[in-house]
């Protein structure tokens, strides 16, 4: 009881410089403290998810990493968050999933793991056998690996594998976000806000398999089925170009790290946290005699990192603030417990705010609903599943747009002609089978 009565003195200074300095930031009279807290949690919030939505901040340049910083500093400036109270608001062990998951896919992309399946797929693969291999090969990496990182090697690899079999790229870069995020639903270390969600209800990573991994399964074929009616119904008379394709760069480097990556796949399924099974798998890959930890490094989206931290910490001061509690009431009055109003709400804010905050805005309701390991999942699936309605709809689908210019240019018409009838089709099956098991 002494060591809480004192952290907000000289224990909370002494571990952190800048969080001491922003105690001592006076903004407001003590008088009216409590009020003002109130309504600058509330300010902050609503700003930092306006930023989140659209993007960036309107006049100026400020991304939603940036705007996330912003809002966590000033959470603090504002006393809303205590320095001490925040390592209790950051959940660490998604930080340390996604960031040692990077470092396992920067691993694959350094030492030329996809640059080996691009030369397995030209030399071998017939033209119309390309859109299926795309998408498994999308899907499946996506269901354990980041999709977002995945999106990132794969789509300068769909290019030059496209144009050297001289077929139309546009289909195979719209396989390649597609096919990542449905296949990114099957697991918890598909994508960010799997991590999340898999930290924050405790569910399994095989019992998230077993309920997820249909849906996945199930939605790579839709996809295919989507993407071949609208582009490749006509046969092609094209044939494979005989070019030399580059070598891995590191073949008994990449042998280490495909040794690495299965020993960390089977402790996911053999029950071990997720968090430690990667991180002690990115730790053995750092050692070596080959790799530049320097290029490694280089590898890490660490402004996805910030954009975490920062995002705990607002949603840690809304639901101090009772902004969350006021949602739970609004949950209540709306039925949101009812799986078809659930999914339907999750897949629109997932569309308006981006899937990571739509999922920690939802899910301080899921406790007090009566089937929270349904909610969870359905949380999951149609979080991930919407993110293919739109361009914004999820930052995979962003990398792959902005990764193929100049060489292709995906317009909202265009993505949206897939999209829709991808994310209708998923989301549809998805809602019927997690209703049907559960």
């Amino acid at each position: 009881m002494a060591l809480k009565d004192t952290r907000d003195r000289n224990d909370t200074k002494d571990s952190c410089d800048f969080c001491a300095f922003l105690w001592l930031f006076p903004l407001l009279p003590s008088t009216l403290l409590s009020e003002g807290q109130m309504l600058a949690s509330i300010a902050i919030f609503l700003g930092s998810y306006l930023v989140f939505a659209i993007g960036n901040f309107p006049g100026m340049k400020i991304d939603r990493p940036g705007a996330a910083i912003i809002g966590a500093v000033l959470m603090f400036a504002f006393r809303v968050v205590n320095p001490a109270d925040a390592f209790l608001f950051i959940d660490f062990s998604t930080i340390v999933l996604l960031f040692s998951m990077m470092l396992i896919v920067g691993n694959l992309h350094l030492v030329g793991f996809f640059e080996w399946i691009a030369e397995v797929a030209i030399r071998r693969l017939h033209p119309r056998h390309l859109l299926p291999t795309v998408i498994i090969a999308s899907g499946v990496l996506s269901a354990f690996f980041v999709n977002d990182i995945i999106c990132l090697v794969m789509v300068p690899l769909v290019l030059s594998i496209t144009r050297r079999m001289r077929v139309l790229p546009l289909p195979f870069l719209l396989a390649t976000a597609t096919a990542s995020n449905i296949g990114s639903v099957a697991t918890i270390t598909g994508n960010p806000q799997n991590m999340l969600i898999g930290s924050f209800s405790g569910i399994g990573y095989r019992d998230f398999l077993f309920h997820l991994g249909p849906v996945a399964a199930v939605g790579l074929v839709l996809d295919w089925a989507v993407l071949h009616w609208l582009y490749l119904r006509e046969p092609s008379a094209d044939t494979l170009v005989d070019e030399a394709i580059p070598a891995p760069v590191e073949r008994p480097q990449m042998r280490k790290t495909a040794f690495v990556m299965a020993l960390v796949v089977a402790a996911f399924f053999a029950g071990v946290p997720p968090a430690l099974s990667s991180a002690v798998g990115a730790a053995v890959l750092l050692i070596g005699r080959t790799l530049e930890p320097r290029e490694l490094y280089d590898e890490v989206d660490w402004g996805l990192l910030v954009f975490f931290i920062g995002l705990f910490l607002i949603v840690g001061g809304a639901e101090k603030a009772g902004i969350t509690d006021r949602l739970i009431e609004f949950a209540r009055h709306w039925n949101l417990q009812h799986t078809t109003s659930f999914t339907v709400i999750t897949a629109g804010l997932s569309n308006v705010l981006s899937n990571v905050p739509a999922v920690m805005l939802l899910k301080s309701l899921i406790p007090g609903f009566a089937d929270p390991h349904t909610a969870w999942l359905i949380l999951a699936m149609a979080s991930t599943l919407s993110g293919n309605l739109t361009i914004t709809g999820s930052v995979a689908n962003i990398i792959v747009v902005e990764r193929a210019r100049p060489d292709v240019t995906i317009g909202f018409r265009e993505h949206f002609r897939t999209g829709f009838p991808v994310t209708l089709a998923t989301l549809l099956f998805g809602w019927a089978w997690l209703t049907l098991v559960r």
